[in-house]
């Protein structure tokens, strides 16, 4: 009787046990969960933590609710201007609504990867009509990404229940056959320029050398007619000294005066004259003083 009575005991913490592991379970906090009733969803978005169910009853999905990354294969867009480009670009994108990303993909992350692809495929192919090459080259990959993202964003948030965070362009090449009409263009719009910095080079360099020749002129007027000034000054100065000198002592200024003439007049070899000997060349040649006879 002990026996049956522990048996049934054993029995019962075994159904127990049995029940408490299959009622209770955790969700992670990088995970939301739903909870299924025969399949169908009975409780949707289950924060992190330690929750209850019905074993057999219910059954618990989980997702992955951290920032997923889809690597899309590289693809061939045409301009507005009907030029091809190779597109290589990846998707950031995250669960935020996991009731309707179960009903929409059944919980599988490949087949929410293939529904997502095509629609950013025919939204960068959109985007990239409307542009020509060379907004495409010179523009932000940013900001040329910034409106697919938010327009692709609105339709998955309704349609698989998760959300577009980013859409990179991680390169654009161009096909051999517009790489080179790329490359002549890109070089004559640089000629161009170049030419426009030349011109305007020179244009400054005139002004400059104008301004220079202009400014050089008129200082050398300036220094020409202060020298004209000091000139003049200097040789009223000059006549001054000597007409004072003169009426302080004529004699002694006719004296002076003669004597730089005969020093003047013998020097170097013409020392020749014709001169008559009683000329008044020779008063003080004859007469230290200069005597009248």
């Amino acid at each position: 009787m002990i026996n049956n009575r522990s048996l049934m005991a054993v029995a019962g913490l075994a159904v127990v046990a049995w029940f408490a592991s299959n009622s209770l379970y955790t969700v992670d906090e990088t995970q939301r969960a739903i909870k299924l009733k025969f399949g169908e969803v009975v409780e949707d978005n289950i924060q992190p933590g330690l929750h209850f169910k019905l074993p057999v009853y219910n059954t618990i999905r989980t997702f992955d609710t951290r920032v997923l990354t889809l690597d899309a294969q590289a693809s061939r867009y045409l301009t507005r201007e009907k030029k091809a480009v190779i597109v290589d670009s990846f998707v950031k994108w995250k669960i935020i609504d996991p009731k309707r990303y179960y009903e929409s993909t059944s919980g599988d992350e490949q087949m929410a990867e293939r529904l997502i692809a095509p629609r950013v495929d025919e939204s960068l192919r959109n985007e990239f009509g409307k542009l020509e090459l060379i907004q495409i080259i010179s523009e932000q990959r940013d900001a040329l990404m910034k409106k697919p993202t938010e327009e692709l964003d609105e339709v998955m948030r309704k349609e698989l229940g998760v959300s577009i965070l980013d859409i990179r362009v991680k390169r654009i090449d161009l096909p051999d056959e517009v790489s080179q009409a790329v490359y002549e263009r890109m070089k004559t719009e640089r000629q161009r320029e170049a030419r426009e910095y030349r011109a305007q080079g020179q244009e400054q360099a005139e002004k400059i050398q104008a301004n220079a020749d202009r400014r050089r002129t008129v200082l050398i007027a300036q220094a020409e007619e202060q020298a004209q000034t000091l000139r003049g000054e200097g040789d009223a100065s000059a006549a001054a000294i000597y007409a004072g000198a003169y009426g302080a002592d004529t004699e002694f200024f006719r004296f002076y005066r003669s004597l730089q003439a005969y020093r003047d007049s013998f020097k170097g070899d013409g020392n020749m004259m014709v001169i008559q000997p009683d000329s008044e060349f020779f008063r003080f040649f004859k007469d230290p003083l200069g005597s009248r006879k």
